[in-house]
C-alpha cells in the first residue's frame, strides 16, 4: 500500500507542531550516525531520547545554555546549527530544528556519497524543498508547495507517485496546497521504505551534533 499524506497528519499537530513550523529531515542509507555527523562537519555531543529532547537541546543552545553539552565548551562565539541523528532500519535520520543543512546543494553530494539520500525542509515562511539524491546525482528536487515544477533525472517518472502520496500535481489555479508537508513525509517513506511514526520518534536514540553555520 502506498504511503499517503493522511498517514503523517500527526506531524502537523500536538507535540510535533513546534518542529513542523521549521525543520529539516535527512535520511541517508547505510551509514552510521557518527559517519553522518562527520559528513555534516558536526562535533558530536550528548545522547538524548526522542524528538522532545532534541527540541529541548536546540532550545538550550538557542538560549545560550552551553553548559548543557560538553561539545559546546569553548565554542560560545561560534554560530552553530543543531543536527540530531538516529539509526533506524538501515538508515540514519538527521533531524534539524529550524535548520536547513540537509537540503543545501553544497552539502548534498558529500552527505549522499556512495549511497542514497532523501531530505525535505520547511521554514517559518513556508519555503520548502524536497531532495532525492544518489551520490552526486540529483534524481529529484522540487518545492512541495509547487510539485508540478520539478528537476532531476526522475522528475518526470515520479508524477504518478506524487499524486498517490497526496500532492496535487496540477498547475491550475485553485489547486490544493494542503498537507504538502505531510505528503513530503509520505513520499520520503515511499523512496526509502522507512516509516516514521510518533512512537518511533518519541523513543529513538539521537546523538546531538553541532555544525558551524555556512
Amino acid at each position: 500500500m502506498t504511503a499517503h499524506a493522511t498517514d503523517y497528519a500527526w506531524f502537523e499537530t500536538g507535540e510535533f507542531a513546534p518542529i513542523r513550523e521549521a525543520y529539516c529531515l535527512t535520511m541517508v542509507e547505510g551509514v552510521s550516525g557518527g559517519e553522518l555527523l562527520r559528513r555534516f562537519g558536526a562535533a558530536p555531543g550528548r545522547r538524548v531520547t526522542g524528538v522532545q529532547e532534541v527540541l529541548e537541546a536546540w532550545e538550550q543552545y538557542e538560549d545560550g545554555e552551553g553548559e548543557a553539552d560538553e561539545a559546546l565548551h569553548g565554542r560560545e562565539d561560534e554560530d552553530l546549527l543543531v543536527v540530531a541523528v538516529a539509526e533506524l532500519d538501515g538508515w540514519t535520520v538527521a533531524l534539524e530544528v529550524n535548520g536547513y543543512l540537509g537540503t543545501t546543494w553544497e552539502l548534498l553530494p558529500g552527505l549522499a556519497e556512495g549511497t542514497r539520500l532523501v531530505s525535505h525542509f520547511r521554514n517559518v515562511n513556508a519555503v520548502d524543498h524536497f531532495h532525492w539524491q544518489e551520490g552526486g546525482r540529483n534524481r529529484l528536487h522540487f518545492e512541495p508547495l509547487f510539485p508540478a515544477e520539478r528537476d532531476g533525472s526522475d522528475a518526470d517518472a515520479v508524477a504518478e507517485l506524487l499524486a498517490e502520496v497526496g500532492f496535487d500535481v496540477s498547475a491550475a489555479e485553485g489547486r490544493s496546497i494542503e498537507r504538502t508537508t505531510a505528503a513530503a513525509f509520505a513520499l520520503g517513506e515511499e523512496l526509502t521504505g522507512l516509516r516514521l511514526t510518533p512512537e518511533r520518534l518519541r523513543t529513538a536514540e539521537f546523538v546531538i551534533g553541532y555544525v558551524p553555520e555556512p
